[in-house]
């Protein structure tokens, strides 16, 4: 089995998983982690977001491409349409999005005297089958929709709040210059067929970035798609 096709597999059986046992709701919402630190209580999703972080740190924006429920959503989009979402100024809504909500953490925590508790399974015990269902068709709504009229991953262009964090993190990494992952051109090798860029989930201009011998761009996922697309070699992971 292919690399690729190993990535979409376990992406779907994340999304599969996280949404099914209802993980997806303790572990990565947005408004869980508000409720928890409004009472200076560690919860689940902060523990989580925060080790996202610490992960960009080292493997960039990894989680996105191999590990995300919601990408998993987006891979099978992907395999219904081949429409992808532009990348342009609306990008930045995520940015406005997640510093509202880190501010909102950020001000409850300090209100309620900082966080003096760990609990994290806060806030899950007393929800609803009703709560449960609307959180799950929500996650469904948020996504699907999005694929099909804009383009497949647009909620990670536009509205992601955790893309953020670990973009914030991947540029940490690249101004302290640790030994990260991250991925090498040969511009060399490159024949300019532009078939990197047709893979690429994010719709970036990867030839381009081959060209300059530099592939490094925020919105990157780290999913491998235009290595192995590449008919030359001309891409590659790296250390």
């Amino acid at each position: 089995m292919e690399r690729q096709t190993y990535r979409r597999v376990l992406l779907v059986v994340s999304f599969v998983l996280f949404q099914s046992l209802l993980l997806f709701h303790l572990f990565f919402s947005p408004v869980l982690v508000i409720f928890a630190a409004s009472q200076g209580i560690v919860n689940g999703s902060l523990v989580i977001f925060t080790l996202l972080f610490l992960s960009s740190l080292f493997l960039g924006r990894g989680f996105c491409g191999w590990v995300c429920p919601g990408s998993g959503l987006n891979e099978l989009c992907a395999a219904a349409t081949n429409k992808k979402a532009p990348g342009g100024r609306l990008q930045k809504a995520k940015y406005v999005i997640s510093g509202v909500w880190l501010s909102a953490i950020a001000l409850l925590a300090i209100r309620a005297g900082g966080f003096h508790s760990v609990d994290l399974f806060y806030g899950t015990g007393s929800s609803t089958i009703t709560q449960e269902l609307i959180m799950f068709f929500g996650v469904i709504a948020l996504i699907v929709p999005a694929a099909f009229i804009v383009g497949t991953r647009a909620n990670c262009n536009y509205i992601c709040w955790l893309a953020p964090i670990m973009i914030a993190g991947t540029a940490i990494r690249n101004r302290v210059g640790w030994p990260a992952l991250h991925l090498k051109a040969k511009a060399e090798l490159c024949e300019q067929c532009g078939t990197c860029s047709a893979a690429c989930p994010m719709n970036l201009d990867v030839m381009d970035r081959v060209l300059r011998g530099n592939l490094y761009h925020k919105e990157c996922i780290m999913c491998g798609s235009c290595i192995d697309a590449c008919p030359q070699g001309a891409i590659s992971y790296s250390a």
